[in-house]
């Protein structure tokens, strides 16, 4: 694996302004969004609608990605995705979030999650979570992906390639009629081919009007994961992998998750609903 040194916290810039003729999600200014008592099941304008969202939230991280190089902070990337969510009529949904203080999430190396842009500056051989969510017409879509900046080791390299397959085999999972649990039964099966840990305690979730409806999609075989998919409900599927263990600490900034052996760990993300006959992928660019 890549002898990289450990990351450490960087400097903040200022929180972007937001034009105001753009809807904010309702947790705008709260210390927490309104608990959500909707359905699972969406109607098919909303799920179209969704798409809408989960399109722009595909392309302003394919535009973000565009910049993962060497000598890059995160930062910049989180200025590309914002201003590109904002040209195109959305809300980014994570700026506001509980107090997040940005538009995406960068997460590098071993990091699993919630990573804070800053003025952390790309190495040749990191790899790069980008983890962006868009708001508009009411909905939300919901996407990420690990990336490669420069040249990385092949262990690294391995672990993005087959984090991404695992995805992929768990949306072909989806299906009416059988239990969530499927979905983490196959990520799982998948990665321990492999040796790898499966992150447990950040999930999939629901999504809709709400950014997290409280629909849990676990990336293992929970036997606690028995609701049963139906034709309308919409998810998230984002397993996340590591080289070690799943076991994780949280840095005093209250949201960046690393592994807690520093291993290096990836992330893949699609927003999804349920069809008759499997999963239709809402978050394509």
């Amino acid at each position: 694996m890549s002898g990289q040194s450990l990351l450490v916290p960087g400097e903040l810039t200022p929180v972007r302004s937001v034009p105001g003729n753009i809807r904010r999600p309702e947790y705008v200014g709260k210390p927490a969004p309104t608990p959500y008592t909707g359905p699972e099941i969406q109607d098919a304008d909303t799920v179209e609608r969704m798409r809408i969202a989960g399109r722009i939230a595909a392309q302003a991280m394919a535009e973000a990605a565009k910049h993962i190089a060497p000598g890059v902070t995160t930062d910049e990337l989180d200025r590309v995705a914002h201003e590109f969510m904002c040209d195109h009529g959305a809300y980014p949904s994570t700026l506001g979030y509980r107090g997040f203080p940005k538009s995406l999430c960068a997460s590098l190396n071993e990091v699993i999650c919630h990573g804070i842009p800053d003025s952390t500056v790309l190495r040749d051989g990191d790899i790069v979570n980008l983890d962006v969510t868009a708001y508009i017409n009411g909905v939300h879509g919901d996407n990420n992906a690990t990336y490669l900046c420069g040249d990385v080791d092949a262990e690294s390299r391995l672990l993005v390639e087959r984090t991404e397959e695992s995805l992929k085999r768990a949306i072909k999972a989806v299906r009416p009629g059988r239990q969530i649990n499927v979905i983490g039964r196959v990520i799982e099966s998948y990665a321990k081919r492999f040796g790898y840990g499966v992150v447990r305690d950040f999930t999939g979730h629901g999504i809709n009007t709400s950014f997290h409806s409280g629909l849990i999609v676990p990336h293992y075989d929970s036997p606690h994961a028995t609701t049963v998919m139906k034709p309308g409900m919409t998810f998230t599927i984002e397993p996340m992998l590591t080289l070690g263990s799943h076991d994780y600490d949280m840095w005093d900034d209250g949201w960046t998750v690393v592994t807690k052996d520093r291993k290096r760990t990836a992330q893949f993300e699609h927003t999804l609903v349920v069809t008759e006959t499997g999963a239709d992928i809402l978050t394509l660019p």
